[in-house]
């Protein structure tokens, strides 16, 4: 009798569990229906959110202007703490507002604040009758002649370069070639060893498995769809499943809304890469890593990078998967710069430039680093 006693208390307090699982698994239902329901609601108005979207937030204005690039100086109201002028140069891949996103994501931002005459070199959308521009014409033509023009407008005799991933390659050329003109540079994810094959781009670019004489033949110009697609397939997973529901589960968080349509727009922001540049910085780069050979073309010169000889500020990010770090460090190694730092950074590589901690943590580090390498006004 006892024992049928005990059983049956074990039956009812069984049930009363099972009950109980039931009911709060039935409360997780109706609350994840409603928050459904609450998200349903403000899919009607992501169009009219996605539209308000701005594209950069500092003040400027264009200072010079050749064929289609444009030289943007932002505008402070406390005149500048610093005689040498910083020049931004971004890659030629995507727009360059997303160093001046939005207000407390902009790196231009921490520079004015803190004193620099700042200016950023926009290249602006390449055309077909541009597909014959070389990496020459770039740098030893639109980038030298916005230095100089910089350097007689402000009479000073250098600037100081911050160069963006291809934007960072071109300028360690330019400064190879023209380090009279250069008083300090500033690397931010920019391929230097293209040797390695720690990246998805260093395969997919081999030169067993993708023609790029017969591609750009083909396309004149490297188109962008080309491009965005490459950039989607590095994470598939992240880009096509991952992000869209992470965006329906924060549908009623409007501060993670207008981050996410400012970064996407950002990122489907795409233009296409002049075909001769897209041949050359493939070829000799990616393919065959000449850069780090000095044997680099580049017109009439061939790039040696023992010919820098200024400060030099070497920004990496740990978790890039588009310029592995392995591919950015060695570059302090092949320049004569005495004055050398790197600095390797917990983000990914467009993380490196507009991620909170990199705000907070990052930025405020390389305007002092640049601070102490400055001359006042």
């Amino acid at each position: 009798m006892p024992k049928g006693n005990g059983s049956n208390g074990g039956r009812k307090a069984n049930g009363t569990s099972g009950a109980a699982v039931m009911e709060e698994w039935a409360k997780s239902f109706a609350d994840e229906a409603a928050a459904n329901m609450s998200r349903l609601a403000r899919l009607p108005f992501l169009w009219q959110r996605a539209q308000r979207v701005k594209k950069g937030a500092s003040p400027s204005e264009v200072v010079y202007e050749e064929d289609r690039i444009k030289l943007l100086h932002y505008v402070s109201d406390t005149p500048p703490k610093y005689k040498t002028p910083l020049l931004f140069v971004f890659a030629l891949v995507n727009r360059p507002y997303i160093l001046d996103l939005k207000e407390g994501k902009s790196v231009v931002s921490h520079f004015v604040q803190r004193g620099f005459d700042t200016y950023l070199l926009d290249w602006g959308i390449p055309s077909e009758a541009d597909r014959h521009l070389t990496l020459d014409d770039h740098i030893n033509g639109y980038l030298l002649n916005v230095v100089e023009h910089l350097c007689e407008r402000l009479d000073v005799p250098q600037v100081n370069i911050l160069g963006y991933c291809m934007g960072g390659t071109m300028s360690a050329m330019f400064t190879s070639l023209h380090q009279e003109l250069v008083k300090s540079l500033i690397l931010l994810a920019a391929g230097v060893d293209f040797g390695n094959r720690d990246g998805l781009l260093q395969l997919w670019t081999d030169a067993s498995v993708f023609d790029v004489d017969r591609f750009i033949n083909a396309f004149g110009n490297c188109p962008p769809w080309f491009l965005q697609s490459s950039f989607l397939m590095l994470k598939p997973i992240q880009n096509l499943v991952e992000k869209p529901i992470g965006l329906f589960e924060k549908l009623t968080d409007d501060e993670f809304i207008d981050d996410y349509f400012t970064m996407e727009g950002w990122l489907n922001d795409n233009i296409p890469v002049p075909g001769e540049v897209f041949r050359e910085f493939v070829k000799y780069l990616y393919q065959q890593n000449r850069l780090v050979k000095g044997t680099m073309p580049l017109g009439k010169h061939i790039i040696n990078l023992k010919s820098i000889t200024c400060p030099i500020l070497n920004l990496m990010a740990s978790r890039d998967d588009l310029v592995p770090c392995s591919q950015s460090r060695v570059f302090n190694d092949l320049v004569s710069s005495t004055d050398r730092r790197t600095i390797e950074f917990p983000a990914g590589h467009i993380g490196l430039a507009m991620g909170s901690r990199a705000q907070t943590e990052l930025w405020p580090q390389v305007c002092d680093w640049l601070a102490t390498r400055s001359d006042g006004t």
